[in-house]
């Protein structure tokens, strides 16, 4: 069952917490391989848990820098769908469809026309919510919408649907976010499997199956 973190000082302490849970766990992991890798995976747990309990970031500060000046991580994937562009967009534009699509998220509400919130998994069964507002809508063409600010995930991202001479769809996504423990935060991501990328591409492939085969119940 995935955990609810909630704190009184907002994304900050939830991030922290998320990293500290993180951080625990590899640090455990890495102590039990043996070689470079496991001495590898252990410094990341060790750092993540040291920056979680202190809330110091002594690699950031080395630098000059925070988790904020992070650059953002861009995920782009496109699939053809066999019905017709206005149906595939309808169905995109309800935004509470969106966690039957992608993986990742666990439930979107929408507050109203273009005003949303979601809720979306992180590491160790935890998760991280966000607002997020829709700034481009054109029908049938294509939807684009940014986080507001103070989001725990700063993030925005597009969805495109191109009507095709044969009658279907190409929907192209595109995302772009700042993972909250920053570029740390994507690698350790990675090493639970959650590579978003390739969650991406599955999730369309996904949904490219289940929505065509829909059309034919």
């Amino acid at each position: 069952m995935t955990k609810a973190i909630k704190s009184e000082d907002g994304g900050m302490d939830q991030t922290r917490m998320i990293s500290g849970a993180a951080g625990g766990a590899l640090l455990l992991m890495g102590l039990r391989k043996r070689g470079v890798l496991g001495l590898g995976i252990a410094a990341v747990g060790g750092y993540l848990a040291y920056r979680a309990a202190t809330g110091n970031d002594p690699v950031m500060a080395a630098v000059g820098g925070g988790a904020t000046t992070s650059k953002p991580i861009f995920v782009e994937h496109s699939v053809v769908i066999d019905k017709p562009t206005q149906a595939v967009y309808d169905y995109w534009r309800k935004l509470e469809n969106l966690p039957q699509i992608m993986s990742h998220l666990e439930s979107v509400t929408e507050l109203d026309e273009k005003r949303s919130r979601w809720v979306a998994k992180a590491p160790l069964g935890t998760h991280v919510e966000w607002e997020a507002e829709i700034v481009n809508d054109k029908p049938g063409q294509r939807i684009g919408w940014h986080s507001l600010p103070g989001a725990t995930v700063d993030n925005a991202g597009s969805v495109q649907f191109e009507e095709l001479p044969n009658g279907g769809t190409r929907v192209h996504v595109a995302l772009s976010y700042r993972p909250p423990a920053g570029p740390l935060g994507a690698a350790v991501a990675k090493l639970f499997g959650e590579e978003p990328s390739q969650q991406i591409a599955e999730d369309l492939q996904k949904f490219k199956a289940a929505f065509e085969g829909s059309a034919k119940n």
